[in-house]
Protein backbone atom coordinates (compact mmCIF):
# COMPACT_ATOMS: atom_id res chain seq x y z
CA UNK A 1 0.00 0.00 0.00
CA UNK A 2 2.92 2.39 0.59
CA UNK A 3 6.30 2.91 -1.06
CA UNK A 4 7.87 5.51 1.21
CA UNK A 5 7.73 7.15 4.62
CA UNK A 6 8.05 10.89 5.09
CA UNK A 7 9.25 11.52 8.64
CA UNK A 8 9.08 14.55 10.85
CA UNK A 9 12.33 14.72 12.85
CA UNK A 10 11.77 16.28 16.27
CA UNK A 11 10.15 13.83 18.70
CA UNK A 12 9.72 11.27 15.93
CA UNK A 13 13.33 10.39 15.10
CA UNK A 14 15.14 12.51 17.70
CA UNK A 15 13.98 13.64 21.12
CA UNK A 16 13.63 17.41 21.42
CA UNK A 17 12.68 19.50 24.44
CA UNK A 18 14.31 22.76 25.61
CA UNK A 19 13.89 21.54 29.19
CA UNK A 20 16.78 19.11 28.66
CA UNK A 21 19.11 22.11 28.28
CA UNK A 22 17.63 24.53 30.78
CA UNK A 23 17.42 22.00 33.58
CA UNK A 24 21.22 22.16 33.53
CA UNK A 25 21.22 25.94 33.76
CA UNK A 26 18.41 26.88 36.13
CA UNK A 27 18.03 25.95 39.81
CA UNK A 28 14.77 24.01 39.76
CA UNK A 29 11.83 22.87 37.64
CA UNK A 30 9.78 25.92 38.53
CA UNK A 31 12.47 28.24 37.21
CA UNK A 32 12.71 26.21 34.01
CA UNK A 33 8.97 26.38 33.40
CA UNK A 34 8.87 30.11 34.11
CA UNK A 35 11.76 30.80 31.74
CA UNK A 36 10.24 28.73 28.93
CA UNK A 37 6.78 30.20 29.35
CA UNK A 38 7.80 33.84 29.78
CA UNK A 39 11.13 34.34 28.00
CA UNK A 40 12.23 31.71 25.45
CA UNK A 41 8.76 30.54 24.47
CA UNK A 42 7.88 28.13 21.68
CA UNK A 43 6.18 31.04 19.90
CA UNK A 44 9.49 32.93 19.98
CA UNK A 45 11.35 29.83 18.80
CA UNK A 46 9.01 29.42 15.81
CA UNK A 47 10.85 32.26 14.07
CA UNK A 48 13.96 30.03 13.95
CA UNK A 49 11.95 27.40 12.10
CA UNK A 50 10.87 30.13 9.67
CA UNK A 51 14.49 30.93 8.84
CA UNK A 52 15.36 33.74 11.28
CA UNK A 53 18.87 33.29 12.70
CA UNK A 54 19.42 32.66 16.39
CA UNK A 55 21.35 35.92 16.68
CA UNK A 56 18.70 38.06 14.99
CA UNK A 57 15.88 36.49 16.98
CA UNK A 58 17.74 36.80 20.27
CA UNK A 59 18.58 40.49 19.98
CA UNK A 60 15.14 42.00 20.73
CA UNK A 61 14.42 39.37 23.38
CA UNK A 62 17.64 40.24 25.23
CA UNK A 63 16.62 43.90 25.27
CA UNK A 64 13.27 42.88 26.73
CA UNK A 65 14.84 40.50 29.28
CA UNK A 66 18.41 41.78 29.90
CA UNK A 67 18.81 39.69 33.05
CA UNK A 68 18.39 36.56 30.95
CA UNK A 69 20.63 37.59 28.04
CA UNK A 70 23.15 34.78 28.57
CA UNK A 71 20.44 32.13 28.87
CA UNK A 72 18.78 33.41 25.70
CA UNK A 73 22.04 33.14 23.74
CA UNK A 74 22.54 29.58 24.95
CA UNK A 75 19.37 28.53 23.11
CA UNK A 76 21.32 28.68 19.88
CA UNK A 77 24.80 27.95 21.22
CA UNK A 78 23.81 24.73 23.02
CA UNK A 79 20.79 23.73 20.94
CA UNK A 80 21.95 20.15 20.52
CA UNK A 81 21.61 19.60 24.27
CA UNK A 82 17.86 19.86 23.80
CA UNK A 83 18.10 16.50 22.02
CA UNK A 84 19.46 13.87 24.43
CA UNK A 85 19.01 10.93 22.08
CA UNK A 86 16.98 9.28 19.38
CA UNK A 87 13.36 8.40 20.03
CA UNK A 88 13.24 4.97 21.71
CA UNK A 89 12.63 2.14 19.29
CA UNK A 90 12.65 4.20 16.10
CA UNK A 91 15.88 2.70 14.70
CA UNK A 92 14.47 -0.81 15.04
CA UNK A 93 11.32 0.20 13.17
CA UNK A 94 13.41 1.83 10.43
CA UNK A 95 15.48 -1.36 10.12
CA UNK A 96 12.31 -3.40 9.52
CA UNK A 97 10.97 -0.87 7.03
CA UNK A 98 14.27 -0.71 5.15
CA UNK A 99 14.26 -4.50 4.87
CA UNK A 100 10.81 -4.20 3.30
CA UNK A 101 12.26 -1.94 0.61
CA UNK A 102 10.67 1.40 1.48
CA UNK A 103 12.41 4.76 1.12
CA UNK A 104 12.87 7.27 3.96
CA UNK A 105 12.42 11.02 3.53
CA UNK A 106 12.14 13.98 5.90
CA UNK A 107 10.00 17.08 6.39
CA UNK A 108 10.84 19.12 9.46
CA UNK A 109 10.21 22.46 11.07
CA UNK A 110 13.77 23.22 12.10
CA UNK A 111 16.39 26.01 11.99
CA UNK A 112 18.60 25.77 8.90
CA UNK A 113 21.81 25.53 10.90
CA UNK A 114 20.62 22.64 13.06
CA UNK A 115 19.69 19.96 10.54
CA UNK A 116 23.30 19.24 9.40
CA UNK A 117 24.33 18.88 13.06
CA UNK A 118 21.55 16.39 13.77
CA UNK A 119 22.49 14.42 10.67
CA UNK A 120 25.99 13.91 12.07
CA UNK A 121 24.80 13.23 15.62
CA UNK A 122 21.89 10.82 15.09
CA UNK A 123 21.79 7.77 12.82
CA UNK A 124 18.01 7.86 12.14
CA UNK A 125 18.32 11.36 10.70
CA UNK A 126 21.28 10.38 8.51
CA UNK A 127 19.13 7.65 6.92
CA UNK A 128 16.76 10.16 5.30
CA UNK A 129 17.09 10.69 1.56
CA UNK A 130 15.19 13.78 0.39
CA UNK A 131 14.77 16.23 3.28
CA UNK A 132 12.85 19.52 3.33
CA UNK A 133 13.81 21.85 6.19
CA UNK A 134 11.48 24.76 7.00
CA UNK A 135 14.34 27.09 7.91
CA UNK A 136 15.73 26.68 4.37
CA UNK A 137 12.37 27.21 2.69
CA UNK A 138 11.06 30.01 4.95
CA UNK A 139 7.75 28.21 5.27
CA UNK A 140 6.60 25.89 8.05
CA UNK A 141 4.16 23.10 8.63
CA UNK A 142 1.17 23.04 8.65
CA UNK A 143 1.26 25.31 5.58
CA UNK A 144 0.24 23.14 2.58
CA UNK A 145 3.02 24.72 0.52
CA UNK A 146 5.78 22.88 2.35
CA UNK A 147 3.99 19.53 2.00
CA UNK A 148 3.57 20.07 -1.75
CA UNK A 149 7.26 20.98 -1.96
CA UNK A 150 8.26 17.77 -0.18
CA UNK A 151 6.08 15.63 -2.43
CA UNK A 152 7.55 17.24 -5.55
CA UNK A 153 11.12 16.70 -4.39
CA UNK A 154 10.57 13.10 -3.26
CA UNK A 155 8.96 12.18 -6.56
CA UNK A 156 6.71 9.71 -4.75
CA UNK A 157 2.97 9.16 -5.06
CA UNK A 158 1.48 10.93 -2.01
CA UNK A 159 -1.29 8.34 -1.89
CA UNK A 160 1.43 5.71 -1.33
CA UNK A 161 3.51 7.75 1.13
CA UNK A 162 3.02 7.60 4.91
CA UNK A 163 3.61 10.90 6.70
CA UNK A 164 4.67 10.55 10.35
CA UNK A 165 4.47 13.53 12.75
CA UNK A 166 4.00 13.94 16.51
CA UNK A 167 1.77 16.97 15.83
CA UNK A 168 -1.84 16.06 15.09
CA UNK A 169 -2.31 19.39 13.31
CA UNK A 170 0.57 18.59 10.95
CA UNK A 171 -0.66 15.04 10.36
CA UNK A 172 -4.08 16.39 9.42
CA UNK A 173 -2.47 18.96 7.10
CA UNK A 174 -0.57 16.14 5.38
CA UNK A 175 -3.80 14.22 4.87
CA UNK A 176 -5.35 17.29 3.27
CA UNK A 177 -2.66 17.27 0.55
CA UNK A 178 -3.11 13.56 -0.15
CA UNK A 179 -0.52 11.88 2.07
CA UNK A 180 -1.42 9.01 4.40
CA UNK A 181 -1.16 10.44 7.94
CA UNK A 182 0.21 8.87 11.10
CA UNK A 183 0.02 10.80 14.35
CA UNK A 184 3.19 9.57 16.08
CA UNK A 185 2.97 8.61 19.74
CA UNK A 186 5.53 5.79 19.96
CA UNK A 187 7.66 3.55 17.78
CA UNK A 188 5.52 0.57 18.75
CA UNK A 189 2.35 2.27 17.55
CA UNK A 190 4.04 3.25 14.30
CA UNK A 191 5.15 -0.36 13.77
CA UNK A 192 1.60 -1.55 14.39
CA UNK A 193 0.25 0.92 11.81
CA UNK A 194 2.87 -0.19 9.29
CA UNK A 195 1.83 -3.77 9.94
CA UNK A 196 -1.79 -2.92 9.21
CA UNK A 197 -0.66 -1.27 5.97
CA UNK A 198 1.01 -4.53 4.95
CA UNK A 199 4.57 -3.24 5.04
CA UNK A 200 5.83 -6.26 6.96
CA UNK A 201 3.73 -8.78 5.08
CA UNK A 202 1.15 -8.81 7.87
CA UNK A 203 -2.59 -8.56 7.51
Amino acid sequence: MIDAILFDVGNVLVQWDPRHLYRKLLPDEGAVETFLSEVCTLEWHFAHDQGVSFEANAAPLKKQHPAHAELIDLWGERYLEMSPGEVPGISAVMDRVESAGLAFHGLTNMPSSIYPILTKAFAPVARLETVVVSGDEKVCKPDPEIFHLAVARMGTDPARTLYVDDSLVNAEAAENVGLIPHHFMSADRLAAHLGRLGVFGET
